[in-house]
């Protein structure tokens, strides 16, 4: 009985899914409820996706105007190694957002001292805006993501520094 709950269930929530990545162009989104777990993805050619992500960096390009186009489009472990202090990353599938409100004042700029659990940013997922909390103390040493940015699962959004 569970089982055709889960079915209904599923086909209304990927349709839903499905068509947040044709409306943001992302390539794939995971959900879990409870012993629920959908992921939707989709293919993309090599040359599209290279396009996505080197242009989604422009507007944070004045931070770090050589690694910001470079970071996206390298792999994991050379990300990691190019960059000094902790990543912080997505935790779901969404759309970043640097202030609380169109027009304010960013969360965070380069430079800033943070708090742990101080508001670095916003990700928005499923019209639910998320709070992406400092995990520590520490200084804001790049912003990798611009205002309105898509952003995938465990993308790095911000390196903080001790």
């Amino acid at each position: 009985m569970s089982d055709d709950k889960n079915k209904h269930i599923d086909a209304e929530l990927v349709r839903s899914l499905a068509d947040i990545l044709n409306d943001t162009d992302l390539t794939e989104i995971e959900v879990e409820r409870g012993d629920l777990k959908i992921k939707v993805k989709r293919e993309v050619t090599v040359a599209a996706a290279p396009i996505q992500y080197a242009a989604a960096p422009a507007p944070v390009a004045h931070a770090a105007p050589a690694a910001a186009p470079a970071a996206p489009m390298a792999a994991d472990a050379t990300t990691i190694v190019a960059r000094s202090g902790e990543e912080v990353k997505s935790p779901m599938v969404g759309t970043a957002y640097l202030q609380p409100a169109p027009g304010s004042d960013p969360f965070i700029k380069t430079g800033d001292k943070v708090k742990k659990g101080q508001t670095l940013l916003i990700v928005e997922a499923m019209k639910t805006m998320n709070p992406i909390q400092a995990p520590r103390d520490g200084v804001v040493a790049e912003i990798l993501v611009g205002d309105a940015q898509p952003v995938e699962f465990g993308e790095a959004l911000v390196v903080l520094e001790a």
